[in-house]
């Protein structure tokens, strides 16, 4: 039996890998590049960096996302852990302090006397040995190039963006005011910045007519987007009312006087340290000094100090139906497995949850033991049992959601809405402990 897995990318996904293998005895080199050469969005020289949003998405258990983690915790995330430990106040969601969250996960790696990290570019794969690919959207060219030798099949893309972090103390709170969406949470964490009819034209005018910065999209006019990280111009340029039901909806967010609102800009903390907003979703491929010029326009925003722009990037991600099993792995190379978002799932949890199955399952495979294949009863089963069912021709990623989960009995679908989300929860849940239970897993 060989006892040593390697693992290529220190992202979520290769860091829950690799967590899980080391905590059941094998021995893994953990590959990044990122310290010897940065991509255009990493900031920061330690692992599982986060460079979109800083938010893990909702808490509540009747939301999918909010089952997924409770699922992950249960398996005994590394990711799951280190949210909870790096948690600023955000309503009903889960948000960390970037640096904070990195750097528990890099302490946790580094010292699991299993885990050996090489900063090293991999640029060529040996197919007999076991092998976890995790390098995420943005991975290196030589590794593409590696990757589709052995999935035999071409790389599909989206474009993803970031969104503009400003500093706290240079927006004018005289014109916004601190509100959670429907008054979640205990604390008020959010801050709003309220447009009237007016004030929303003009900036969907500037919005609409401002420059796009292109030169690192490799010329590539087709721009295709992932629907749930859509750059602000382009839903916008999709309608008039587009954003008002999306980012600036004002449902739930009454001024302090109880007056509506026409449409409302949020902002939500970054850090720990409270001084620092990320405008929540306002990914951008604006030029720089067009995002400065059109997001001032924001009442409460005018003098506002960008301290990170938004930036747009290229992701990859492989043709996961025709290339992955239920196991995460190859079908094809039995010693090859595929984590994070690089196999078509989108979003930090979904990324991180992936190669919590991959590290298990790669530990099944090298004991010659069962693998496991999730239900598609829970949040997790349900998201591989997308990328591996669905249509191969227009295979697009996937962020958890009760859709892609299996129904409820008929008797228990006759419910309130709310209920019968949290009958999926309660039903996944309980799935996923006699998964634990049957094979043997370390309960958390």
């Amino acid at each position: 039996m060989k006892n040593k897995v390697n693992i290529i990318g220190a992202g979520l996904a290769g860091c829950e890998a690799a967590y899980q293998l080391a905590n059941l005895g094998f021995q893994v080199d953990l590959y990044e590049v990122k310290r010897i050469k940065k991509n255009e969005v990493q900031n920061l020289d330690s692992l599982a960096e986060l460079v979109c949003s800083n938010s893990l998405r909702s808490k509540e258990l009747s939301n999918a996302v909010g089952t997924l983690k409770e699922e992950m915790r249960l398996l005994g995330s590394l990711v799951i852990e280190a949210a909870e430990h790096a948690k600023i106040p955000a309503g009903g969601s889960l948000a960390v302090d970037r640096e904070i969250f990195s750097n528990f996960i890099t302490e946790k790696i580094a010292n699991h006397q299993n885990i050996t990290v090489i900063d090293q570019e991999v640029t060529t794969i040996n197919k007999n040995y076991p092998t976890i690919i995790a390098s995420g959207p943005l991975t290196t060219e030589k590794l593409q190039k590696e990757i589709q030798k052995i999935v035999g099949e071409e790389y599909f893309y989206f474009f993803d963006a970031v969104a503009p972090i400003v500093k706290k103390d240079s927006i004018n709170m005289e014109k916004a005011f601190k509100k959670n969406r429907y008054e979640k949470g205990d604390t008020e964490d959010y801050i709003n910045c309220p447009m009237n009819k007016s004030q929303y034209d003009e900036f969907y005018k500037e919005l609409t007519g401002a420059k796009l910065a292109e030169a690192h999209l490799e010329n590539d006019k087709k721009l295709k987007y992932f629907e749930g990280c859509m750059p602000i111009e382009a839903m916008a340029k999709r309608g008039y009312q587009t954003m008002l039901f999306g980012p600036l909806k004002p449902a739930g967010l009454r001024n302090l006087d109880g007056s509506d609102n026409f449409a409302v800009v949020q902002l939500r903390p970054d850090n720990a340290a409270d001084d620092l907003y990320n405008l929540v979703g306002f990914q951008t491929n604006l030029q720089w000094s067009e995002q400065k010029r059109v997001f001032q326009l924001i009442p409460g925003l005018e003098n506002a100090e960008f301290v990170r722009f938004g930036v747009m990037h290229l992701n990859n991600f492989i043709n996961a139906p025709l290339i992955l099993n239920h196991f995460m792995q190859t079908k094809k190379n039995s010693n090859i497995f595929f984590a994070g978002q690089i196999t078509g799932v989108e979003g930090y949890v979904e990324s991180a949850a992936t190669g919590i199955l991959a590290g298990i399952n790669m530990a099944k495979h090298l004991e010659n033991a069962q693998m496991i294949k999730l239900p598609s009863t829970t949040v997790l089963g349900g998201l591989i049992n997308y990328i591996n069912t669905t249509s191969s021709h227009n295979f697009q990623p996937m962020k958890a959601n009760w859709s892609i989960v299996a129904d409820l009995p008929v008797e228990e679908m006759k419910v309130k809405k709310i209920d019968k989300k949290l009958s999926y929860s309660k039903r996944a849940l309980q799935e996923i402990n006699k998964i634990i239970d049957y094979f043997q897993l370390k309960k958390n």
